[in-house]
């Protein structure tokens, strides 16, 4: 049986990255480069603090690496700083929203400013967004 054995992947594609050693030492520098709003929520959502549910950062999704993930509720979250409102910004964010769609990802955007002055609505927001998805997990 498949699951018995711990060398295969059991994921379903569509939620497993595609990964490659660009996109993997670009998410690791990320990491190391997070914005204020970034690690703000980030200390929030880290280690399954929120709801219990397990959050990646700077994760490589397809073609994309996204601020959050949480591969178990197929949600990702993304923070958006001033250029994220210009035309040409919306624009590129609704093709990476489409993108991350078809890998089975519903996205979650949320403004910097949203993080830092109101975390408390950020956060309430983020678990109801996953409670249908933890409903589902649980269920046999």
């Amino acid at each position: 049986m498949r699951g018995d054995r711990p060398d295969l992947d059991v994921t379903p594609a569509s939620t497993r990255p595609v990964r490659g050693r660009a996109s993997t030492s670009h998410a690791r520098r990320l990491r190391t480069d997070m914005t204020d709003a970034e690690r703000t929520l980030w200390q929030d959502i880290r280690a399954h603090r929120l709801g219990g549910l397990g959050f990646r950062r700077q994760y490589p999704v397809g073609p994309c690496i996204v601020d959050f993930a949480c591969v178990s509720a197929s949600l990702v979250l993304e923070l958006d700083g001033g250029q994220h409102f210009t035309d040409r910004g919306m624009a590129r964010d609704e093709r990476r929203d489409a993108d991350l769609a078809a890998h089975g990802f519903r996205v979650l955007r949320f403004s910097n400013l949203d993080v830092l002055k109101n975390l408390t609505g950020v956060l309430e927001t983020i678990l109801s967004a996953a409670a249908p998805a933890q409903i589902t997990d649980r269920t046999p």
